[in-house]
Order: structure tokens, then sequence, then C-alpha cells
């Protein structure tokens, strides 16, 4: 790989922001190159909103240049990894409302080809889900130290009506915890109405209702408002309620939500918790 001259102090400050980045850890979703045949894992809907959720900014952007970082300065990646420094060119905004210059530069950690090199990315179209470096509109910082993903079409296709969720002014909150749970059974057999209240990181509300009625399936929905309706609907796969729910929920009734006071009342509550996360569906993702 030929040796690009960078301003020492500027990949010194990328450095120490790449190293304090939080969020999910390093994983081989990171771009390869577009020269070689490696592919890169799709990303799944779970993927693209855990990054376009952490990302005050989203950007389409073409490498220039890169250079990997010796061992000795990137201490906390390991061996089969690389920490490269990127030069790019901003191509679009995707997301965001922070000022960008037309030249951008980042830290990426990426996979080591099958020669233990690193990937070649020059002319390469990446996405890259970053946050600002104060008082700079060249340097970015990842949201994690993958956060780089190779454009194409169709993953810009995938991406966008994720971000518009994001920004609309009824999308669903962050899901903190299941707050309270209680289940009352009805005048008829195999009648009950079981209510799931959320806590949420804005203290907007949420809440997930189930009702049964004899001789029929069960029903259940989401509300995101102050009325809890039993008409709610459940959320489709694949939007941003959908992923709130399924990738925010613990997969068992936290017993101290559970408000019920009889043991029926108690098992039913937690029947139907099992039950919503059943019709939920697993929360996929293939960046680990």
């Amino acid at each position: 790989m030929r040796r690009i001259k960078t301003n020492p102090s500027v990949a010194t400050a990328l450095v120490a922001a790449c190293m304090v980045m939080g969020g999910i850890a390093a994983s081989p979703l990171g771009a390869q190159p577009s020269s070689a045949a490696a592919s890169q894992a799709v990303p799944t809907y779970a993927d693209l909103a855990d990054l376009s959720d952490a990302a005050s900014l989203v950007i389409r952007a073409k490498v220039r240049r890169q250079a990997a970082l010796k061992p000795e300065r990137a201490p906390d990646v390991p061996a089969d990894m690389v920490r490269l420094y990127i030069e790019a060119e901003t191509i679009s905004l995707l997301s965001g409302s922070v000022p960008i210059g037309e030249s951008l530069t980042y830290l990426v950690d990426l996979p080591r080809t099958a020669k233990g090199k690193p990937p070649k990315l020059k002319k390469t179209e990446v996405i890259v889900f970053a946050r600002p470096v104060p008082r700079s509109q060249t340097q970015l910082q990842l949201v994690d130290p993958s956060a780089q993903l190779v454009w194409s079409p169709q993953l810009e296709g995938r991406l966008r009506p994720i971000l518009s969720e994001f920004v609309a002014n009824d999308a669903p909150p962050r899901i903190a915890s299941v707050r309270d749970a209680l289940s009352i059974a009805g005048n008829l057999v195999g009648e009950s109405e079981t209510q799931l209240f959320l806590e949420t990181a804005d203290n907007s509300p949420a809440a997930i209702t189930v009702t049964r009625r004899p001789g029929q399936a069960p029903r259940w929905g989401v509300s995101f408002s102050e009325l809890v309706d039993q008409s709610a609907r459940p959320p489709e796969r694949g939007t941003l309620a959908w992923y709130r729910l399924a990738c925010s929920l613990p997969a068992s009734l936290p017993p101290q939500a559970n408000l019920a006071r009889n043991a029926d009342d108690r098992a039913r509550t937690e029947s139907d918790y099992v039950f919503v996360m059943q019709a939920l569906g697993p929360c996929e993702r293939n960046r680990g």
C-alpha cells in the first residue's frame, strides 16, 4: 500500500477520538475493497437502525486515500483487524443538519485480507455513520469503530426509509424497560386483558395491550400515546416501532414489573408477554 502523508496532529486527534468511542464492538461488517472478491455481510434492519440511531451524520462518500496506523498507535485493535486513516470526498449528506466539508477524514477498523494486508479502499464509495468532531467540518468520529458500509443503490434504498422514520414527528421512542404489567380476567371463561406499560427514554407513553376472547385467537397491539387503544395493531416487522420493541424488550417479563396479585393473573401476564415476544420475532443482527 502506498503511504500517504497526513498531518500528525490531525491523525493523533482522530486516534484519540476513536479509542474512546462507545457503542457496538468492532465487527467485520466494515467496508471491503471494491476490487476484491471479498463480500460484506448483508446488514439487517436492526443493524442499520442501530447505526442510524447512534449517528448525527449519515454520509455517502468516496475514499480518496488511506493509511494504515501502526499497531502501537492502535493497541486496542485485534491482530486480524487494521485501523485505517481515511481521507474521503463527500458525495451527499443522507441525514443530519451539521455542516460538513467536501473533504472528510476519519478512522475505521476493518478486517485484514486473507494475506494479512489492509483492504484497498481507494475509489470505493461508502456510507459512514458518524458524529462531527467539535469545531471541525472535515473530521468525523464514527459511532463505532467499524461504522462504515460499502455503498450500493440497494443499501441506500433500504437505509433512506429508516432515516426518515427516525426524524418523523411521531417516531417511536427508545424503550428502556417494562415498567408495569397487569392482567385482568373478564366475565367469560377465557376472556382477559393484559396491559404492559413501557418505560421510555424520553418519558413519553408506550403500552402494549393483549386481549383474549373466547373462541378467538389472542390479539395484541402497541400504542405510543396517552390513550391505551384496544384497537391498536402490532407493528410490522422491519419498521421503527418493531425495532424499538423487538430489539429493546427483555426476553422475559421482569418479575418486579408484574403487578398481578393472584397466581392465575401473574401466570397469564407472563404468558401474554411471551406471546408478544414470539409475535415480534428475533432481533436479528449481522454486526455481532
